[in-house]
C-alpha cells in the first residue's frame, strides 16, 4: 500500500507507534496544533483515514475534520527512523513487539512516551530500549471510534507523562490536549488502574458511562469492587493517586460512589466531565469481538492478591465475566449489578 509521507521541515517528528482510537485522537490534536505528526497503524485504519480523513470530536462540541494532506501515514516501522518523539499507543500485548520495531528503526535519541493502560509497559519498553529516554505517561479520558475515520472524546482530563529532559509535555501541549509532567509516575498509573477497573463493569453493562454512574446498585458495585482492589494494593505497599484530584485520596473513592445520588452527582461534577453517550474503551472492544485488556486489570489485581496470600473474589469474577464474553464474541452480554456480585 502506498504510503503518504511526514511533511519535510524542521518540526520535531513525532509518531504516534499503534494508533488506534487514543493514537489517533491524540494524533489529530497535535496535528490540529501544527505538530509534524505521523500515525503508524493497521492497513484497515490507514486505508479508511485514507479515504475518509481524520475527524476527532468530544463532549465539549469540539468537531475537526483534517485532510490526511496535513499528516503522515504508515503501515510499516520504516517511519521510526526519522522519529524525535515516538507516542506508544497499542495494547498491552503489543507492547514488546513495538518495542522491537522501535529498537530495529528509531534513533536512540527519540523520546519514547508510553501512552497505554496498565502499569508495567512503560518497564517493557525501556528493558527492550535501554539505550532511549523512554517515559510513563497516563492518559485519563476515554476514545472511542465511530467509524468513517472519526474518533470521539467521552471524558476530560489531561494526560500526564514522567518528568525528564526538553520539557516534553510543555511542547506537546496544544488547544484542547494539555500534558502535564511528574517526577514520579508510579502512583498515578496504579490510580488509573483502579478507576479503569470499571471499565470491565461499564462493558458487561451495555450502558452508557454516564447511565451506569447515575445508578446506585451499579455504583455500589464499582465501590466495592474498587475497595477490595484499594485493599490488595496496601498489603502489597503500593500507593495510588487519584488521576481526578490529587486533593482525594485513592481510600475515598468507594465513599464516593456510595452517597446519595444528588449528592454524588456534585461532587463528581468537579472532577469529571463525561460525555451523555460515553462508555467505555472494553466495551469497544467486546463489541468489535477483540480482545481487551482485562488482564492489565482485573487479571493484575488478583495475582497480586494470590501472591499476598490474600483474595480479590470480585475481581476474579468480573475477570471471567469478560473472558466468557470475549469467547462469545456476541458483545456485551448486558448484565445487571445482581449478576455479577459476589
Amino acid at each position: 500500500m502506498a504510503q503518504a509521507s511526514a511533511p519535510k521541515d524542521n518540526r520535531p517528528h513525532i509518531v504516534i507507534a499503534g494508533a488506534g482510537s487514543i493514537g489517533c485522537f491524540v494524533g489529530g490534536l497535535l496535528i490540529r496544533g501544527a505538530h509534524r505528526v505521523t500515525l503508524l497503524m493497521r492497513e484497515r485504519m490507514a486505508d479508511e483515514i485514507l479515504r475518509q480523513g481524520l475527524t476527532i470530536t468530544d463532549f465539549n462540541e469540539l468537531d475537526e475534520e483534517l485532510s490526511p494532506d496535513v499528516f503522515g501515514i504508515a503501515t510499516t516501522p520504516e517511519c521510526l527512523k526519522t522519529a524525535d518523539i515516538i507516542l506508544v499507543t497499542v495494547k498491552s500485548s503489543a507492547t514488546e513487539k513495538m518495542a522491537q520495531e522501535i529498537r530495529a528503526h528509531a534513533p536512540t535519541d527519540a523520546v519514547v512516551v508510553s501512552l497505554q493502560n496498565g502499569v508495567g509497559n512503560a518497564e517493557i519498553l525501556q528493558n527492550n530500549l535501554p539505550d532511549h529516554d523512554v517515559r510513563a505517561g497516563m492518559v485519563p479520558f476515554n476514545v472511542v471510534s465511530k467509524g468513517g475515520g472519526c474518533f470521539h472524546r467521552g471524558t476530560s482530563g489531561d494526560i500526564i507523562i514522567a518528568k525528564g529532559k526538553n520539557h516534553i509535555a510543555r511542547m506537546l501541549s496544544v488547544p484542547d490536549l494539555h500534558f502535564q509532567d511528574r517526577a514520579d509516575m508510579a502512583p498515578v498509573q496504579w490510580g488509573k488502574l483502579l478507576i479503569n477497573l470499571n471499565n470491565a463493569l461499564n462493558a458487561l453493562s451495555g450502558l452508557t458511562l454516564r447511565e451506569q454512574l447515575n445508578s446506585m446498585p451499579w455504583r455500589r458495585l464499582m465501590s466495592d469492587q474498587m475497595a477490595e482492589a484499594v485493599r490488595v494494593l496496601e498489603k502489597a505497599g503500593i500507593s495510588a493517586e487519584t488521576p481526578m484530584s490529587r486533593r482525594i485520596p485513592i481510600r475515598f473513592v468507594p465513599k464516593i460512589l456510595r452517597l446519595p445520588s444528588p449528592v454524588f452527582k456534585r461532587v463528581a461534577r468537579t472532577m469529571l466531565t463525561i460525555d451523555p453517550l460515553a462508555r467505555s474503551s472494553m466495551w469497544e472492544d467486546l463489541e468489535k469481538g477483540r480482545l481487551t485488556e482485562i488482564e492489565e486489570l482485573q487479571g493484575l489485581i488478583v495475582t497480586l492478591a494470590q501472591e499476598k496470600g490474600d483474595k480479590a473474589p470480585i475481581n476474579m469474577r468480573v475477570a471471567s465475566l469478560i473472558r466468557d464474553a470475549e469467547k462469545s464474541g456476541r458483545g456485551s452480554p448486558q448484565l445487571l449489578p445482581h449478576e455479577i456480585h459476589v
